[in-house]
């Protein structure tokens, strides 16, 4: 089934965007780990819609209710089952566009997979309000990681043509840069470039326009020996978890594409031994992975996020009950630019894969 991921640690996915709720199912997680609530509240608090004004006006607080596999405080490691109530919803405004497909969006394809019975009231289940519970599912993840010291953090790299001046240094970006960049709402390396990012979206909402962007994710302290080639490799496992997250068009590790136009002499990641008897490398191209298993250097890879579908500018479209094209003007209340709200999205599902693989 489509709702359910994983091997050692599964999840299963499920509600729709106005419907009473939206939740998540895990099994696997070990007896006896701690459910810390305001941690979880920390990381759901980073995701949930209407705490600024780059976002949508659709106000959520995204409280948790945990139905089951928690016992005074742990996990008692039987399916550890969690609720979110969808609270603030405006069903009416999509009423009337139900049989005009919003270009950009999984209307269209959903009506066809499931046969015109899908609940297209907010995008349904392929809405990005079904992120919230994978957040909640990635945080409990990346507590355990946390406690292992492993550690995981991302920045806004760009957003549409602004870029963060800086990347992460692939060989030695320490801990404290990451866990600072997980406290910030709009995490960037640059504060500069931050407010000509936020310019830009705010920019876009006026015009009636939105735009996408590009969230540089690092792990670190993943030791060696992590993944399994070749179907359950670090890559495809990640991959797999982060093309589910809705808008998600592309993932790259490392150097990436850009790989591709080096020699190899300057791909290759040379050896050292290090002060404490570890081997590193000068480099860093391959993000911290070689034949899909990781090699003791940070994990790196960005994730690309297209812009919000929904915008207020009239678009092209059919009308399927008709049979005839049509104009479409979308009401209701939408993210001029989702990908700050990605950020911990991203990283709930690194997490997931992460101790997943481990």
């Amino acid at each position: 089934m489509s709702g359910i991921w994983g091997n050692k640690i599964k999840i299963s996915i499920f509600g729709e965007s106005h419907g009473k709720a939206v939740g998540i199912v895990l099994d696997g997680l070990k007896p006896g780990i701690e459910i810390d609530l305001g941690y979880i509240r920390e990381q759901m608090k980073r995701r949930a819609p209407g705490n600024t004004s780059l976002s949508t006006a659709r106000k959520e607080n995204d409280e948790f209710h945990i139905l089951s596999g928690c016992f005074r405080g742990r996990s008692t490691g039987t399916p550890l089952c969690a609720v979110i109530l969808n609270g603030d919803v405006n069903s009416e405004d999509y009423e009337e566009i139900s049989n005009m497909p919003r270009p950009g969006h999984a209307d269209f394809t959903g009506r066809v997979k499931y046969k015109g019975f899908n609940d297209y009231r907010g995008g349904g289940h392929f809405s990005g309000r079904l992120t919230a519970p994978l957040v909640f599912a990635g945080s409990l993840c990346r507590k355990v990681l946390e406690e292992r010291g492993i550690v995981i953090g991302s920045h806004v790299k760009s957003i549409g043509r602004v870029e963060d001046k800086y990347s992460f240094d692939a060989v030695s970006t320490d801990k404290n840069t990451l866990e600072k960049l997980s406290k910030d709402i709009f995490p960037v390396l640059d504060k500069g470039c931050g407010e000509k990012m936020k310019d830009s979206i705010l920019r876009a909402r006026k015009e009636g326009d939105s735009l996408g962007g590009v969230v540089e994710t690092m792990v670190l302290n993943l030791p060696a020996g992590v993944g399994n080639p070749f179907f359950n490799s670090v890559e495809s496992t990640l991959s797999q978890l982060l093309f589910s997250i809705p808008a998600v068009k592309g993932v790259e590790f490392g150097e990436g594409f850009n790989i591709a136009a080096m020699k190899g002499s300057e791909a290759n990641d040379e050896y050292y031994m290090s002060e404490n008897h570890e081997i590193k490398t000068y480099t860093n191209n391959n993000g911290g992975i070689l034949g899909g298993i990781t090699n003791g250097m940070p994990l790196i890879f960005k994730t690309a996020v297209k812009p919000t579908p929904s915008i207020a500018k009239a678009q092209r479209t059919v009308n399927i009950e008709s049979g005839e094209d049509a104009i479409l003007r979308i009401k209701g209340r939408h993210d001029p630019c989702i990908v700050p709200r990605a950020v911990p999205v991203i990283e709930a599902a690194a997490a997931i894969g992460i101790l997943n693989l481990m």
